[in-house]
């Protein structure tokens, strides 16, 4: 068991450097698509260099999709999933302990989890065919057939509930709720898990879910490594083998995030050093052909850090916050646009007008010809960073095939962003954002 370790960790570090040394030569990053017989979705990039592959498989069955009185169903699910397998025919059950070590001596390592949009399963492997296998084999297990045990899932939903209690004393959890319940009102994105949530959920419901939602046909599964095409297609044949097949009906529609009428302003008393404000609303969905002329005048705004307009005229100029950023979170629907900072409660007025005086001010005007150029140079020399190992890569072909993004997406990465013009981030944040009908919410003070 040592030994496969330390062969998994150098590994590791080989592929990080193999593929550092990819990039840096510019060289294309082939992605192969193809769909197996029974509707499963597979996008690989063959990485020969050492005997490793990173494999995420996902399925339309984020939180979106959690119910309103049981938010948090699909984190719970995904989580509980790696806290044993059940016996089925010869093969005995597996206690979370059980798992954990099985995993260990593979060297290998499953997980899963769950964003607004999709749940997600990741496999690490090294790629010698008698560990491979095993590894596969084992996950195949974990997938498809997690026991959810009754006693875990009390014990999880006591520790969860002490985090949330934890949480809920600290000024940026209720800066956050309250910031997202402004920009999304009622839609899904703005479920927020609470002890009353996790108390109506129950090992059925997560059963359910895992029923429903995890399904081959439903599969869009990335993989990044040492393994052929011919290797790859078995190995997702292998890993998904023994989901249940059929049964994949469309899901109902999820509605859009409502946009804002009219702005709105909280001001939450808490005793607290610093004031948390937040700012924002909802922005844009990743399928908007505007994604690039937004990420490249959101780095001049806000999310280019000591460089941006936000740092200059709030932190440089008046030194009322160490830090301040903006940022976007596109989705399957619009994620929030949102500002954000800290300042002393005293000054936390004055923040909020210079802040909100920056955005207007970048929407009204756009950015100028230096400012998209530095912008330019920074995302455009940085980008083999964005793609310098292997988790790396295999985040980025995911978001690819999650977001049904052109297959040559990271060849043409560079270009998309070479081409973007000082009238085409105008025109895009004209279009997404209204200065005038924002939430605001601030943290911190007294009454």
């Amino acid at each position: 068991m040592f030994a496969i370790k330390n062969i998994a960790f150098s590994a590791m570090m080989t592929a990080s450097m193999a593929i550092f040394g990819l990039n840096s030569a510019q060289a294309a990053l082939p992605i192969q698509h193809w769909k197996q017989a029974n509707g499963v979705a597979v996008y690989l990039v063959e990485s020969p260099a050492v005997p490793m592959v990173d494999v995420q498989v996902d399925f339309d069955a984020g939180s979106r999709r959690d119910p309103a009185d049981q938010a948090g169903l699909a984190s719970v699910t995904a989580g509980m999933t790696a806290k044993g397998v059940r016996a089925v025919g010869n093969e005995a059950a597996l206690d979370e302990n059980a798992l954990g070590e099985a995993w260990a001596d593979l060297g290998a390592a499953f997980s899963a989890s769950a964003s607004s949009d999709r749940m997600s399963f990741s496999l690490r492997s090294l790629t010698y065919p008698d560990l491979l296998a095993r590894a596969v084999a084992l996950a195949a297990r974990q997938l498809a057939e997690p026991s959810f045990p009754p006693e875990v899932w009390a014990r999880e939903r006591e520790r969860l509930g002490a985090s949330l209690r934890e949480a809920n004393r600290r000024p940026a959890t209720v800066a956050a709720r309250a910031f997202s319940q402004g920009v999304y009102g009622t839609h899904p994105y703005g479920y927020e898990m609470t002890e009353a949530t996790l108390a109506r959920i129950s090992v059925a419901d997560m059963q359910a879910l895992q029923a429903r939602a995890v399904r081959p046909c439903a599969a869009k599964v990335s993989i990044v490594g040492a393994v052929t095409r011919a290797q790859a297609d078995a190995l997702v044949t292998q890993l998904l083998a023994r989901l249940p097949e059929g049964g994949c009906t469309a899901l109902p529609a999820v509605g859009e995030v409502a946009a804002l009428t009219q702005a709105s302003e909280q001001h939450i008393p808490f005793d607290s050093a610093q004031a948390h404000v937040l700012i924002g609303q909802p922005g844009y969905k990743r399928a908007d052909p505007d994604f690039f002329p937004l990420l490249l005048g959101n780095y001049i705004l806000g999310g280019g850090g000591f460089v941006s307009r936000l740092t200059t005229e709030v932190r440089e100029k008046r030194g009322l916050s160490y830090s301040v950023y903006s940022y976007f979170v596109p989705g399957l629907h619009a994620g929030a646009y949102t500002v954000g900072l800290q300042t002393r409660p005293d000054q936390a007025a004055q923040a909020v007008q210079v802040a909100r005086e920056v955005v207007r001010k970048f929407v009204a005007e756009g950015p100028t010809a230096a400012e998209l150029k530095a912008a330019k140079d920074n995302l455009i020399g940085g980008f083999a960073l964005r793609i310098d190992s292997n988790r790396k890569l295999l985040d980025n072909v995911a978001n690819i095939a999650w977001n049904n993004l052109p297959l040559d997406y990271l060849d043409s990465w560079t270009q998309q962003v070479a081409r973007v013009t000082v009238a085409d981030i105008k025109a895009a944040f004209a279009r997404k954002l209204q200065p005038e009908r924002m939430v605001t919410v601030v943290v911190g003070g007294k009454p």
